[in-house]
């Protein structure tokens, strides 16, 4: 997901305030020295340890050990805090997501259906949207989110004269659970310049009727571009206040590393100024999407170090390749379970050519960066292995760090071929939970459906990966994340693929060590050992003792850099 948000003009407004409003919103500072003891203190070190105690001096981790060897160290000027049988981890990284996007809800209408909302018919998602309008001024636009077309009744989109029933005085659009696809009104066409005569963009699709060739409002892939961008065209106060609900619910869940993936310059320059005004606690690694910096690699012009600050650092480069297995814009081999519109031999699309793919891919790797392209379906995922395997042959990097995002539909070859080349996956393995049974009945089947985000098969093959929540696609829960590696389990409650099952330390590092080697920060961050960052959360229970509730567990306090940013007491 991109957000382009007039970032230039917030700049303008602020900047001349900056000193006075960083001062007031300074960044919590950690106590001198902080013993945690009493606990069960798992270091996620290679050993995976664990421990009684830890000891924080300032932002760093000093020791870890019992709690006898870390109250030796107490002095009368040290914090204690005592975990009272609790369990103490590193912060969870969040391994690929969209920040601020879990802020979406603070502007837009939150359309989602169960397990995550209460959305159920196309009535109830009209009547949100119209409450919204009727509270909305004249001209400006009426956004909503989350809707899935598959978790409806009606089991469809919804349509333009749908849309156009809401308002006739607001652009009015949705967006869908994936991300890929939007839907859109006539007023909202116009404004971006959609009519019948508009052709399909490269990779993107706009739906026409079969019958009448005319627009039904569905966008999908790049075609959703236009739209999107007006949907998330923010204003100061509507970006501040995402950015501080998207804060407050990482904190919630011990996410103390946040991702904005696939991020344009303008929000890489809000993000820039969020942090010297110290309204982001969190670390924030940032994605660059190549569709938005391409002018300044091409030119040469594009310099990480000039963004990075303090908690901000810029990351590998994200390209999109495909789409999204439930919206049927996700690129397969074999075709869909249940055909797409009565064609039996649809297999989705790529949205970028695969001579283009090989051309993205070479130009960055040769210049020398790390890159992260987006691959759901099994076809898109061997044109992107083909790309890097030539620019490797051309260029090569002997640890490249090659991420591969979703890598939902990969097969048993290409996760040995991962290996081969220097690629590491990033699971969205809660598709099982939110989306499993669907996949089970009406997109994959059976078969494949039982090897979606094939952990089992990455650890057999000593590949190191990572699990994800694609917030805001769903909820960030990185417990959520780990307990879907470990159970597999849908919301109907079937187990999908249990030979793809991994166990609970397996799964813990996917949210934190293994997270953090992935973006080349495993030295500072991710476990639990002398020198690394304060990073911490404290959790009600142990994940250990009994995986199968590790999702049910409370976040009690979160800190980044030993200072505390949460607490739910």
């Amino acid at each position: 997901m991109n957000w382009k948000t007039g970032l230039a003009v917030l700049v303008a407004l602020i900047v001349g305030l900056a000193t006075l409003f960083s001062i007031a919103t300074r960044l919590p500072a950690p106590p001198e020295h902080q013993v945690f003891i009493n606990g069960e203190v798992i270091t996620m070190d290679a050993s995976n340890r664990v421990v009684q105690a830890l000891s924080v001096r300032n932002d760093r981790i000093e020791a870890v050990g019992s709690t006898a060897d870390i109250m030796a160290l107490v002095t009368s000027s040290t914090d204690i805090v005592d975990l009272h049988g609790g369990t103490l981890l590193p912060g969870f990284i969040d391994a690929h997501g969209h920040f601020p996007g879990s802020g979406l809800n603070t502007v837009a209408v939150d359309l989602n259906s169960p397990p995550i909302g209460n959305v159920g018919t196309m009535a109830q998602l009209l009547a949100a949207l119209a409450e919204r309008a009727a509270i909305t001024p004249a001209g400006d636009w009426v956004s909503g989110f989350g809707y899935d077309d598959t978790a409806l009744a009606e089991s469809r989109h919804p349509t333009r004269e749908e849309l156009d029933s809401v308002s006739d005085e607001h652009p009015v659009a949705v967006l869908h659970i994936s991300g890929h696809m939007a839907v859109a009104n006539s007023r909202a066409l116009a404004e971006v310049g959609i009519d019948e005569t508009t052709p399909n963009p490269e990779g993107g699709v706009i739906v026409r009727s079969n019958d009448t060739g005319e627009l039904t409002g569905l966008l999908e892939e790049t075609a959703r571009l236009p739209v999107v961008e007006k949907m998330l065209d923010l204003g100061v106060v509507d970006l501040f206040r995402m950015i501080g609900s998207a804060v407050r619910e990482y904190a919630a869940h011990g996410v103390t590393t946040a991702q904005a993936g696939g991020a344009g310059p303008e929000m890489v320059r809000g993000f820039v100024l969020a942090n010297r005004l110290g309204t982001i606690p969190l670390r924030l690694m940032v994605f660059p999407l190549e569709a938005d910096f391409r002018e300044l690699v091409l030119a040469g012009d594009y310099e990480p170090e000039e963004y990075e600050r303090d908690r901000l650092q810029m990351g590998a480069v994200k390209i999109i390749a495909d789409g999204s297995i439930q919206g049927y814009t996700g690129y397969l081999t074999r075709p869909y379970h249940q055909p797409f519109h009565g064609d039996a031999e649809y297999r989705g699309y790529p949205a970028v050519l695969r001579e283009r793919l090989f051309e993205q891919v070479l130009r960055l790797h040769s210049a020398g960066f790390q890159l992260a392209v987006h691959g759901n379906g099994d076809a898109a995922i061997d044109d992107i292995l083909d790309a890097f395997a030539a620019a490797q042959a051309a260029y090569p990097v002997s640890d490249p760090r090659f991420i591969l995002i979703h890598s939902q539909m990969a097969r048993k070859d290409q996760i040995e071929r991962m290996r081969e080349l220097g690629v590491t996956p990033s699971f969205f393995a809660a598709h099982t939970w939110y989306w499993g049974d669907r996949h089970h009945d009406i997109f994959l089947g059976p078969e494949r459906a039982a090897t979606i985000s094939p952990a089992a098969w990455a650890e057999a093959a000593g590949l190191r990966f990572s699990s994800h929540m694609d917030t805001p696609v769903t909820p960030m829960r990185p417990l959520q994340a780990a307990w879907s590696l470990v159970q597999r389990e849908t919301y109907a409650g079937r187990v999908l693929g249990p030979e793809q099952r991994v166990d609970a330390m397996t799964a813990l590092r996917a949210v934190t060590i293994d997270a953090a080697w992935q973006i080349f920060q495993e030295d500072n961050r991710g476990s639990l050992e002398p020198g690394k960052y304060a990073d911490l959360v404290v959790l009600s229970g142990s994940p250990l003792a009994e995986p199968s509730a590790m999702r049910d567990l409370r976040v009690k306090q979160t800190y980044v850099g030993g200072a505390l940013i949460f607490t739910d007491s």
